[in-house]
């Protein structure tokens, strides 16, 4: 497959940019999945994870390609991310069509329609705070996705590589879980047998599932979007008003809670784990934060169980997310990258959960301190 365009992504580790795992969409190769010419490739996802470009037609309409390889997702999968769609665009989220255009070799290609709005996070890394006037915005949206999503009642995704769930921490014994899952992916398994995970886990991670606990039977299961951030949302506005105008990347969806969808919305915004990893302060936005759970609330009211299990939720919410982008790193990149299965073992999986607990080399106060921001004793 040849390249055309800039190959450079964001980087896992301490560069900021990186040369893509895999070649950047062909004008060549999105023809032959289309079946028709096509007048240029107006852009390229600078997301590591996936590729995908905006394409212009020759007849002047515009569409997303985005390639997977198969052994990432495949039309199945694809289908489970397409029904969740179309409920929630049948209950009035601004979602744009999807569909599953081509298999091609060891790829899959799906095609999307644009969304209406405008990017305006599409240069920001994923743990990026949002703009102003967004965070209130972001939450109402998200409170209208979840109450739309309920009488969605499609069955829990099986495992694969990068996926979001909550089929670990929602479980009763989660080192147990996370042994089945690595008794399905070998790859996974041999990398946590070099490790000392179950000690890792058992310090950083069961103290807050042991707190969560007593409230797992209340949060009730929920298909979710899983991945809520700026780089997922376009907007409309003229600098009077303002308007979430889709919602996009359905790629981690998947039968959770509410509240665990609520802190990974979290997760995504307001801690700089970056600027932590690399010694720096959290830079927690707390005028953001309570904007955007103010619109989640005043849009979706939170259940008492829900509130008391969010700062609880918040240090494991992205740890099933990391063990499947460990997997993918080990089992789908081509050749495999050891080091940056290792990255998000150490500074993300590890990394979050340390600091929740106040144990980060630098300002060990900030985790324990922000969780008390996410509520506890009462509603939101």
């Amino acid at each position: 497959m040849s390249q055309d365009g800039d190959d450079l992504v964001f980087g896992m580790g301490s560069e900021e940019v990186v040369r893509r795992d895999w070649p950047s969409l062909t004008s060549e190769e999105v023809e032959a999945v289309l079946g028709e010419e096509i007048a240029e490739i107006e852009w390229r996802s600078p997301r590591p994870l996936s590729t995908t470009a905006r394409v212009l037609l020759a007849d002047g309409q515009h569409q997303i390609v985005k390639r997977l390889p198969l052994a990432l997702r495949t039309p199945e999968a694809l289908a489970e991310e397409h029904g969740f769609m179309d409920h929630l665009r049948e209950r009035g989220i601004p979602v744009p069509e999807a569909r599953t255009a081509a298999v091609r070799g060891d790829f899959l290609y799906e095609v999307q329609e644009v969304g209406a709005g405008e990017d305006l996070y599409q240069s920001s890394f994923s743990w990026s705070p949002y703009q102003p006037l967004h965070p209130g915005e972001a939450g109402v949206m998200l409170g209208r996705l979840h109450t739309a999503a309920e009488g969605y009642d499609a069955p829990a995704r099986p495992w694969r590589p990068l996926k979001s769930g909550f089929s670990i921490f929602g479980s009763a014994d989660p080192i147990a879980a996370i042994e089945l899952i690595a008794d399905q992916r070998p790859q996974l398994a041999d990398f946590l047998a070099a490790r000392d995970w179950r000690s890792d886990v058992e310090r950083l991670m069961l103290p807050f599932h042991r707190r969560l606990a007593p409230f797992l039977d209340d949060l009730a299961p929920l298909w979710t979007h899983n991945d809520w951030h700026g780089t997922n949302l376009l907007w409309e506005g003229d600098g009077h008003t303002l308007m979430l105008a889709s919602v996009l990347d359905f790629g981690l969806a998947d039968r959770t809670t509410a509240a665990y969808d609520l802190a990974i919305a979290v997760e995504r915004f307001a801690v700089d784990w970056v600027g932590l990893r690399d010694g720096g302060p959290a830079n927690v936005p707390e005028r953001q934060l309570r904007s955007f759970l103010h619109g989640y609330t005043a849009t979706r009211p939170v259940s008492g169980a829900e509130s008391l299990a969010l700062p609880h939720l918040f240090p494991l919410c992205h740890a099933e997310y990391e063990l499947s982008e460990i997997d993918y790193f080990l089992s789908v990149v081509p050749g495999g990258s050891e080091k940056n299965a290792e990255i998000a073992y150490r500074d993300w999986l590890l990394g979050h959960a340390e600091w929740s607990l106040g144990l980060s080399k630098n300002g060990a106060e900030e985790g324990p301190a922000f969780l008390g921001l996410l509520g506890g004793e009462g509603p939101l």
